[in-house]
């Protein structure tokens, strides 16, 4: 083979080599939890049981489709129950790519905790030695938010935001995935964007009740944010932070007197013990 041949064919193999790296990016890691109040060891059946659930979790006829599995594997007191949730709009192919990846993580957040749960913007992993399948959960949960305030008009956007998620609440309570995005025009040019979710497990009540919690505790002074408790989650931003194609959005209402705020990506951080 010639030297410039050599050179096309490394260039080649580097390109693709770059190109599969770049197409396969971890989920986006949020946060996780696990007490250590009961823990468990790596000869004991509870671990037994807990890598056959996770490795359903992870098999070919997981329900990744549907973006949401839970199982349960043994007999008390070393019963485990799980469950993955994915984000409504997102793949069937990125859906198992965070699934898998946070099966992987699992043992590494939380090595030996009987209690997990595990935050992806694109997923959500969680087990217990206890029963969590059609529980509602708020504790445990997590702000994040936008560090730039608004900064005109405050009441016009609180009231906008908070109007604009209790109705993709009541949309996502009544459906069968639980979740809905929606958006409403702040300005002729700047657009409101809203999503929420809870596990499919959850009565219509209990949905509404998680996220009209988690709708309540959002910051509502800010640009941007999100608070994710195990059974639900809310967001908004000022910018498409979701597949619109995913989900049919309602057609934002006429545009209300303006709100300066431009959208940027600057998060802090509240951890919650519980919501209430």
């Amino acid at each position: 083979m010639s030297s410039s041949a050599s050179f096309i064919f490394l260039f080649l193999i580097s390109f693709l080599t770059s190109f599969r790296e770049a197409s396969a990016q971890d989920p986006t890691y949020i946060y996780h939890t696990c007490p250590n109040t009961t823990t468990f060891t790596r000869n004991s059946t509870y671990f037994a049981n807990l890598r056959a659930l996770l490795s359903s979790f992870t098999s070919r006829n997981a329900s990744y489709s549907t973006g949401f599995q839970n199982a349960t594997v043994g007999q008390a007191p070393e019963r485990v129950t799980g469950l993955f949730n994915c984000r409504g709009d997102v793949s069937l192919e990125v859906c198992r790519s965070c699934v898998e990846f946070s099966v992987n993580e699992t043992f590494t957040r939380c090595p030996n905790e009987r209690d997990v749960t595990l935050y992806y913007d694109q997923c959500i992993l969680r087990y217990s030695n206890r029963n969590i399948l059609s529980t509602l959960n708020t504790d445990g949960g997590i702000i994040l938010y936008n560090t730039q305030n608004v900064t005109s008009n405050q009441e016009r956007f609180k009231d906008l935001l908070l109007s604009t998620l209790s109705q993709a609440a009541t949309e996502a309570a009544g459906s069968s995935r639980k979740f809905d995005g929606r958006k409403a025009n702040l300005t002729t040019f700047q657009t409101l964007y809203g999503f929420v979710q809870c596990t499919p497990d959850l009565t219509r009540q209990e949905c509404l009740r998680c996220l009209q919690q988690t709708i309540n505790g959002l910051p509502t002074d800010k640009i941007g944010g999100r608070l994710v408790v195990p059974s639900c989650s809310s967001r908004y931003e000022l910018y498409p932070f979701y597949n619109e194609s995913a989900i049919t959005v309602p057609s934002p209402p006429p545009t209300p007197p303006p709100v300066s705020a431009p959208p940027r990506r600057e998060y802090s951080i509240c951890y919650l013990c519980a919501i209430v």
